[in-house]
């Protein structure tokens, strides 16, 4: 089977998929956590695997940056191959004193300065959000294996570089924990879908004390956001 984006048949990738941005995660995510990985498609060098991680068949598909890319691969991964149980593995900024760099960081809403939305002619403003019963899992998953996380809202933003410096202290006055450029637009195609997703991230960059992670560390050394998101991923 071949859609727009990925190249792949019936059957190849699992219900249950974790979606980092970097194609290199994916495949770092397939060759360390996964048994009997198998890339299903290289389309656009957009790497993505299926194995199984203690027995239950999972997928890891490189999503891109941004919310228009991320939501061609949810929604040909929802739509085309069936896929149920959604898991945005990535990096986020964050907007609190109280974040740290490499801390985790669950998103429970997704706020947007995006135009996403319009797709679905609400008549009102729409709150993108996780499901419920990934919310469940990803908390006991974290008492299970003993990795911390922080949940709230987070924001999802169309430019990565914005004209004004202080652009995000506004959000961060209203309680954002940090903001990522992916969780909104998936969110919304499972919520149309009436799929499971969530958006799972490790702070990469610190908005408060400008501290930044190097490009190793956000390709291999998130393993904590990774192991979390396995152990919620098979629950």
């Amino acid at each position: 089977m071949s859609t727009h984006i990925l190249a792949a048949s019936k059957g190849e990738v699992a219900e249950t998929v974790l979606l980092p941005g970097d194609p290199l995660r994916a495949k770092y995510i397939a060759e360390n956590y996964l048994n009997n990985a198998r890339c299903y498609s290289k389309v656009r060098n957009m790497l993505g695997f299926t194995g199984t991680y203690k027995g239950v068949p999972v997928s890891v598909q490189g999503t891109g940056m941004g919310m228009p890319s991320m939501g061609i691969y949810s929604y040909e991964l929802i739509h085309e191959f069936d896929c149920r149980r959604l898991i945005r593995v990535g990096t986020a900024g964050a907007f609190l004193d109280t974040l740290r760099l490499g801390d985790v960081l669950v998103a429970v809403a997704a706020s947007t300065d995006s135009n996403f939305v319009h797709t679905y002619k609400l008549p009102g403003n729409y709150a993108p959000s996780a499901s419920y019963r990934l919310l469940s899992d990803v908390r006991d998953a974290g008492k299970s294996t003993g990795i911390g996380f922080t949940a709230g809202n987070i924001v999802s933003c169309d430019v990565f570089y914005e004209h004004d410096p202080a652009w995000w202290k506004s959000w961060a006055d209203m309680g954002i924990m940090g903001v990522e450029m992916e969780a909104a637009a998936l969110y919304m195609n499972a919520a149309a879908a009436g799929v499971d997703a969530l958006a799972v991230m490790t702070v990469s960059d610190h908005f408060v004390t400008n501290e930044k992670a190097d490009v190793d560390e956000r390709e291999r050394g998130f393993t904590d956001m990774m192991k979390l998101s396995l152990e919620t991923a098979i629950r």
